[in-house]
């Protein structure tokens, strides 16, 4: 006989019915003879009642029950007695009398305990054993989200007349920014697939081939380090790509979709307005802020506008000071910056340890020191106070809008470096403050990358980027050479979201003209772009329409969602921190065999 109700559907409507449940013992109470059993399916809890009067052979089979052994249990519901309903249960108003119990399969005692205090376990001993995880109402609760949002996306694109369409896992490498994981061919020996580190170039040859409107949940694959907001080798995302659109259209759908997912599936509160001065995309619903202005402001391209704790330019004061260092560093300001950074309250916040440990975490990064004033009645106070007059201590008030009690911290030197290590510190300082209500997102747009930058081994120019966007100054910009050339932006664009990247796309680059162009800048050539895009430079030899499009990290938003800090629980199976399957035992060498039919050797390292 199969089950007639899961675990989770009994109420008192129930009463007096025959009924019959499995699933798995996930406690085993004995109290004065008759056990009680919270018998757990993937819907949830109902108690399980084994009396020796009511039935002696059930209580005898029940005695040998032990946790997570799979059982099936036949007997009639009937109410708990009174005083003994448990609210937190969804079953918890009614019990089974069980009249007929049968042991389905026996369980070795589970390494860890499947409940709250699995979090306690070693990550590495739950990945093992991911299976048992997947028991707890943690994890299964996010694998039963992950199929709601996932649904909803897929049906929230199909009614916008997007197709959903599936591109090859098989591909070719290319530079995407990361590293390829390669896949040799028995049939072409000493040739190699990639995975695709994202369906980039086929959704643009779907734009060629007329498929104006494609999306898919893509599986995505990179060869790089684990980090807590970042898979192991692979992700997901959702893979989107217009034709005849420009930027403001691309930004329409994804806010669209957006505010419809996190109305739906969250009771997260979109911020409207922001702690500083940023201001909505005309005509839209999210912040926008340029990629020079993030980082000038934030130090990061993905900033967390939850809160303030601006990066204030004060250069201009501190070239007045008596310091040769900062009068120097400030002379400058092409290459050099001095942010200021003020703290609201901090002076009455910050222990002196704490103080004193902030020039360390900055130094982490880069920094060569850290400078600070405190915001006292008699004015500021603070080892550089002897670099400035009495007007420029005036100044540094009014420009940072200094209060009593506050501090402002001081970073300067080279821009880029000074910029991050300053938005670093930004982070961490909201971090000890607990300024992020994790109630509230935050989207904003970072628009108007560099195209290229100066590679810090070689000196050479590089892409920032992969090469498929769209220049915004062509053909002009490229008359330029040089410095002049880290100026030059194009239509790529990110979405930030409480300090997490969710979002890349662009505006594609389809004019083959200036694709061709982009790499000589890059020192390659034409040949170059026909060996490493031949499809698309083919390709678009044949009509092509305008595009642009998106790739949302759809594991990211859930974490966010989810106030997950750990990417991993995201995914029913995922890779250890050191990028290891612990459960499959991947990777592994391969037979010997397997490397002769593919004409591999693998060279040992000593």
């Amino acid at each position: 006989m199969h089950r007639t109700h899961t675990c989770s559907e009994l109420t008192a409507k129930n009463i007096d019915e025959e009924v019959t449940l499995t699933g798995w013992v996930s406690n085993r109470r004995d109290h004065g003879g008759i056990i009680f059993i919270d018998l757990r399916d993937r819907y949830g809890l109902t108690q399980v009642v084994f009396d020796p009067e009511d039935d002696a052979n059930a209580h005898k089979t029940a005695d040998s029950f032990r946790s997570e052994y799979v059982i099936k249990a036949i007997g009639k519901v009937r109410s708990r007695p009174e005083g003994q309903a448990n609210p937190n249960m969804e079953t918890g108003e009614i019990e089974i009398i069980t009249s007929s119990v049968e042991l389905l399969s026996k369980s070795k005692t589970p390494p860890f305990e499947l409940d709250e205090h699995a979090e306690q376990a070693n990550e590495d001993v739950r990945l093992k054993y991911r299976y048992l995880d997947i028991r707890r109402k943690k994890i299964l609760d996010y694998i039963k989200f992950r199929s709601t949002m996932t649904t909803y996306t897929r049906n929230w694109f199909t009614g916008k007349d997007f197709l959903d369409v599936q591109t090859p896992i098989l591909a070719n490498s290319s530079p995407e920014g990361a590293r390829d994981f390669l896949v040799p061919s028995r049939l072409h020996p000493g040739e190699f697939y990639a995975l695709p580190q994202a369906p980039q170039q086929f959704k643009q040859l779907l734009m060629v081939g007329g498929i104006d409107k494609y999306f898919q949940i893509a599986p995505c694959f990179r060869d790089e380090d684990p980090r807590a907001d970042r898979h192991a080798g692979d992700f997901y995302q959702v893979d989107c790509e217009m034709s005849f659109v420009e930027q403001s259209d691309v930004f329409d759908v994804v806010e669209a979709y957006l505010l419809d997912i996190t109305s739906e599936l969250s009771d997260k509160k979109i911020l409207t307005e922001s702690p500083g001065s940023d201001t909505m995309r005309e005509g839209g619903r999210f912040f926008t802020l340029t990629h020079k202005q993030a980082i000038e402001k934030y130090g990061s391209d993905k900033p967390d506008l939850r809160y303030g704790l601006d990066l204030i330019d004060v250069a201009d004061i501190f070239a007045k000071s008596t310091n040769e260092i900062f009068s120097w560093i400030a002379s400058d300001l092409e290459t050099n910056r001095i942010k200021a950074l003020r703290v609201p309250n901090g002076d009455n916040v910050f222990s002196k340890t704490q103080m004193k440990g902030f020039e360390d975490y900055v130094r982490k990064f880069g920094a060569k020191g850290l400078g600070y004033f405190q915001m006292q009645e008699e004015g500021l106070k603070g080892p550089l106070g002897k670099f400035f007059s009495e007007d420029d201590l005036k100044d540094i008030v009014e420009r940072t809008g200094l209060e009593v009690g506050d501090v402002v911290f001081f970073g300067a030197g080279e821009r880029d470096l000074v910029c991050s290590y300053m938005g670093r510190f930004r982070n961490h300082l909201a971090g000890l403050m607990k300024l992020a209500d994790s109630s509230e997102i935050s989207f904003c747009w970072i628009t108007d990358f560099p195209i290229f930058e100066r590679d810090e081994v070689t000196g050479k120019i590089d892409f920032e980027h992969n090469p498929f966007s769209m220049p915004q100054g062509w053909p002009s910009d490229f008359n330029k050479s040089g410095d002049e050339l880290l100026d030059v932006v194009w239509y790529q664009y990110d979405l930030s979201c409480n300090g997490y990247e969710i979002l890349s796309g662009a505006i594609r680059n389809h004019d083959i003209e200036s694709l061709v162009k982009a790499f000589e800048k890059v020192g390659r050539s034409a040949d170059e772009v026909k060996e490493k895009f031949g499809a698309v430079y083919e390709a678009f030899q044949y009509g092509v329409p305008p595009h642009g499009g998106f790739a949302i990290g759809i594991d990211r938003l859930m974490m966010i969602y989810l106030d997950e800090e750990n990417i991993r629980d995201i995914y029913a199976f995922p890779k250890s921190g050191k990028a290891r399957d612990e459960m499959m035992n991947s990777p592994i060498r391969v037979e010997d065999e397997q490397l002769e039919e593919l004409q591999l050797e693998v060279k040992e390292t000593e």
